[in-house]
């Protein structure tokens, strides 16, 4: 989020291109590199994260992300500039996996809202001093003459100082991490973490208590919270919508049971297991929950892209052909943009803890979700007339129209994410899944701003502002119309769905007698 607030001027400094028009479509491409990167490997962090843990692929993406932002801060064109995105894209999974987390940790129904809603929250807080940070420290030799000189890296390098900055609080957090983060996946628990090893006997030195008192203790209670959260577990639904939909079929109740003595040597039990499992994963409630948010994406990092851009833009001189051809934006420099996006992350923190959970218990995760998807066509109608406003009136505009823009992304994405968990016939399959709606996420995030950027482009050159803005409202129409077709599933337990150890071998046996 930090480059957002000063993309449009990065972009103008390299000095591609002399037509201020075109700056929309190089925006988007750098915008795109770390999506389309991320899309590429988005799955296999998932597949991966579900064989290896959580944590290993949380560092690494934090890893690929702070050596991405520092070659960003050095990026002396357009090229390097791309390079730099994609090599962040590359290495960062993280999205699909904090959410396979999320959901591990969470057995408790009552309490999903809330707990997908810490996420966002996470994000809106990184929006706020993010963006603060990129339109502050954003050629910092122009904004603070006094202490940053010319002739000094920072000269050469007008972008690279927000870069530094981001990129320390990225190492920040990949200590903490490594030190205080445990893994959730409910077959890595238990292996040694030599971090969160090293993290306990720093809290010992501020503690009475011995590291090792600390780890037995950690995984002493394991145990007791999970009865306490099973038992929780039986008590009604509150987060679920009041539409009724049947609940998923039960793949493994008709398979009878066979003598494993009458069917010949096991051939890899446990891999058919989890081959039977990924096949059954998407159902058509996975399938149409992830093209949902294939299509989320898509339109909100357009929004995403085309609002710094329409704030960057400078005011039109010509006079407006009313209903639609008009062009001209509002011509804000860094630092009140900066400001706008951070007052944006502050708004969206404040909707999400506190207005996102009492929508979702009263209506559920479906209903919040339709509530807003279908408010997103008419928000991408309306906010390109924003620069047609009375200039005393043009910046409360901005403001209402950042409410609504808030509003509908504090409520989709958890909605989204909530859906597709419940939607999820095993929790063995998370990380698949979340994997793959991350990699289809990002895919989305590839082609938004590339495709907007392009849109923009022409509609400029012929004199239409919103072109791009209508183009996306039409996806977001779209997105909106799938829901009709879909259902909010009732939670299932974590055995629901999932074959036992004894179910699962006894399959593996039938299947592979069957081949021998």
């Amino acid at each position: 989020m930090s480059i957002f607030p000063y993309i449009y001027y990065m972009i103008k400094s390299f000095e591609i291109t002399n037509d201020d028009r075109q700056i929309a479509l190089y925006a988007g491409m750098v915008t795109s590199a770390f999506a389309f990167a991320e899309f590429s490997t988005g799955a296999l962090w998932g597949v991966v994260s579900d064989k290896v843990g959580r944590k290993p692929i949380l560092l690494t993406g934090m890893a690929g992300t702070g050596l991405s932002i520092i070659l960003f801060g050095f990026a002396p064109n357009l090229t390097t500039a791309l390079l730099a995105r994609a090599l962040g894209g590359l290495l960062n999974g993280n999205i699909g996996v904090i959410q396979s987390t999320v959901a591990e940790v969470v057995k408790v129904e009552a309490h999903q809202a809330r707990a997908y809603s810490i996420m966002p929250f996470v994000w809106c807080l990184g929006t706020v001093i993010g963006s603060g940070l990129g339109g502050t420290l954003a050629n910092p030799v122009k904004s603070y003459p006094s202490v940053f000189l010319p002739g000094t890296v920072f000269d050469r390098f007008p972008y690279l100082l927000p870069n530094l900055v981001c990129a320390a609080v990225v190492l920040f957090g990949l200590i903490i991490g490594i030190l205080f983060l445990e893994e959730t996946h409910e077959d890595k628990q238990n292996r040694r973490d030599p971090g969160l090893e090293a993290g306990k006997w720093i809290l010992s030195k501020f503690h009475r208590t011995s590291p090792e008192e600390l780890l037995l203790s950690d995984k002493t209670s394991f145990p007791e919270e999970t009865l306490s959260l099973l038992d929780e577990d039986t008590q009604p639904p509150e987060y679920r919508s009041t539409e009724s939909s049947p609940g998923l079929p039960a793949k493994y109740d008709l398979m009878p049971e066979v003598p494993p003595s009458s069917l010949g040597p096991i051939r890899h039990p446990v891999l058919v297991r989890s081959t039977l499992a990924v096949k059954n994963a998407f159902t058509r409630q996975v399938l149409l929950n992830l093209v949902s948010f294939a299509i989320l994406a898509y339109h909100t990092i357009t929004l995403e892209q085309l609002m710094p851009v329409l704030l960057s833009m400078p005011k039109s001189t010509q006079p407006p052909s009313l209903p639609f051809k008009f062009t001209g934006g509002l011509a804000l420099s860094t630092e009140h943009i900066g400001y706008v996006l951070s007052v944006q992350g502050f708004l969206q923190m404040i909707i999400q803890l506190f207005l996102f959970p009492i929508v979702n218990k009263r209506i559920g995760s479906l209903n919040t979700f339709r509530l807003v998807i279908f408010c997103y066509p008419v928000l991408y109608l309306a906010i390109p007339y924003v620069t047609l406003a009375p200039e005393n009136l043009r910046m409360a505009c901005v403001y209402l129209a950042l409410v609504c823009k808030v509003t509908g992304q504090a409520f989709s994405y958890p909605s989204a994410s909530i859906m597709l968990a419940n939607a999820a016939p095993s929790r063995k399959v998370l990380g698949t899944l979340n994997g793959v709606a991350g990699s289809g996420a990002s895919f989305s995030r590839a082609i938004g701003p590339i495709c907007a950027g392009m849109i923009q482009a022409a509609g400029l050159r012929l004199g239409y502002l919103g072109l791009a803005w209508w183009a996306s409202g039409l996806v977001a129409l779209g997105g909106a119309i799938l829901t009709i077709w879909m259902k909010e599933e009732k939670r299932l337990p974590s055995c629901d769905g999932v074959p036992t150890d004894e179910e699962a071998g006894t399959m593996g046996l039938v299947m592979e007698s069957t081949k021998a």
